[in-house]
């Protein structure tokens, strides 16, 4: 096996900290001596190991000598953890190879620098490009501090998210609902609109077809708080916290009557008289929000893109017709008077899932 198939190991190992490492990246390593794997390791947990100190725990005394692959630059600073470029130095690996740099510009290049200087060989760049698609919310969160945005959306082939009557259930299959709550599980946070909790009164939690899951935070647009305190999403039980976010000068009784349901309510500027997003996407940085699951209706797609808010979109084309021109569209608000002023969407994929067809793509590139 080449450096790219090992490479690609460690890359499957990484994905298995989905949900559980951020705000830190996923990670995975691999120890390769004689042709053999010796050692294997992922970055399980935030605060847990690092990849590399679980690979050299699982090869032993063959970690001397060997040839560490791993997907993320070793870092070479105390955090959570001490530092992995040093437990590399100590188990004697003598060639490490990298898929990225640390995007971290206050520390990218350290961990290289200094295996360097210990006499180790580093060779950077194999499956870059996969490395970065696996941490791209990690990354934008890094380089930016802003989170990750995806946009996702289930529609007919004539573009209705809803009926008229405000009837969505369900407009796409079982598979692509199952997919979506892997995305929860993988995603800090899920933001919905008030509009979205009136009509369809949902959970927003995780529910991994073979059980399990982690429930992302639950956020919900209610400029005016007008949320029923008998809503579902403040009664669950659930790790997961649940988030109002409200505008300045709601009711101070409503306040209250919410915060007793023990979800907290979040106040912030308001915008047109609506909750300013770019603020409130500022606010989420700083709770160590790093990504953000955007589910809410056509006004929350609608603004949401008018901002220039959404990283990717994923949207699930069902096959099924609504007809007429009164069901509930993608987005609600004003467009672009041209084709030309489109929002370019690059790096499309579609594939099917179930009988539905996915689209997803990406929108914004600052940051990766």
């Amino acid at each position: 096996m080449d450096d790219a198939g090992y490479m690609r190991l460690a890359l499957e190992l990484a994905a298995g900290g989905a949900g559980y490492t951020s705000p830190n990246p996923m990670v995975g390593a691999v120890l390769v001596k004689g042709g053999r794997i010796v050692g294997r390791g992922y970055h399980r947990r935030v605060g847990g190991p690092h990849a590399e100190v679980e690979a050299i725990a699982d090869a032993g005394p063959e970690a001397d000598g060997a040839t560490l692959y791993v997907t993320l630059e070793p870092c070479n600073h105390h955090g959570r953890t001490p530092p992995c470029s040093e437990a590399v130095i100590r188990a004697g690996i003598a060639k490490v190879v990298v898929a990225m740099e640390d995007p971290n510009p206050h520390v990218t290049g350290g961990g290289i620098r200094r295996l360097e200087e210990s006499g180790i060989e580093v060779v950077c760049g194999v499956c870059r490009d996969q490395a970065l698609k696996l941490n791209e919310a990690f990354v934008k969160y890094v380089r930016t501090g802003l989170p990750w945005v995806v946009l996702k959306s289930a529609m007919t082939l004539d573009g209705r998210i809803a009926t008229a009557g405000g009837d969505a259930r369900w407009v796409s299959g079982a598979e692509s609902r199952a997919l979506v709550h892997r995305l929860r599980h993988r995603l800090d946070a899920i933001l919905v609109g008030i509009g979205t909790v009136r009509a369809d009164d949902p959970s927003l939690t995780a529910r991994l077809p073979e059980g399990g899951g982690r429930d992302p935070v639950r956020i919900i647009l209610d400029t005016g708080l007008s949320i029923d305190p008998a809503a579902r999403v403040l009664h669950l039980e659930s790790d997961a916290p649940t988030w109002i976010v409200c505008g300045r000068g709601v009711d101070e009784g409503r306040l209250e009557q919410v915060r007793k349901t023990g979800a907290r309510c979040v106040v912030m500027d308001l915008d047109n008289g609506r909750v300013d997003l770019k603020a409130l996407m500022r606010w989420l940085a700083n709770q160590q929000v790093t990504s953000l699951l955007v589910e809410g209706g056509a006004t929350v797609a609608g603004r949401f893109l008018a901002c220039g808010l959404v990283d990717k979109v994923m949207f699930f084309y069902a096959p099924k017709i609504l007809g007429g021109d009164d069901g509930v569209p993608l987005c609600r608000g004003r467009g672009p008077q041209k084709m030309s002023e489109c929002l370019k969407v690059h790096d499309m994929q579609v594939r099917p899932v179930g009988e539905d067809i996915l689209v997803e793509g990406y929108l914004n590139v600052s940051g990766i």
